[in-house]
């Protein structure tokens, strides 16, 4: 799996996970059982992932979506 976005931001996690549903690309959300241990805070951020080798697509649908700033650096 590829991180493509690293937030807090549940709505923003919502709408990531819809745009990729709709492409047909898998993808999970990471260390939201976290919140129990902080006491659903908000404060530890979640991993958004995607299949390594749909990522470049993935990259482009969130870019083309307006959540190009939320992106992770590309890993070289």
């Amino acid at each position: 799996m590829h991180e493509l976005i690293r937030t807090n931001d549940p709505v923003l996690l919502s709408f990531a996970e819809s745009l990729m549903k709709d492409a047909g690309i898998h993808c999970l959300v990471a260390d939201q059982a976290m919140s129990i241990l902080e006491g659903s805070l908000g404060m530890l951020p979640r991993r958004f992932l995607v299949e390594e080798e749909r990522a470049d697509q993935a990259r482009r649908i969130l870019i083309d979506a307006g959540l190009g700033d939320e992106l992770r650096p590309v890993r070289g």
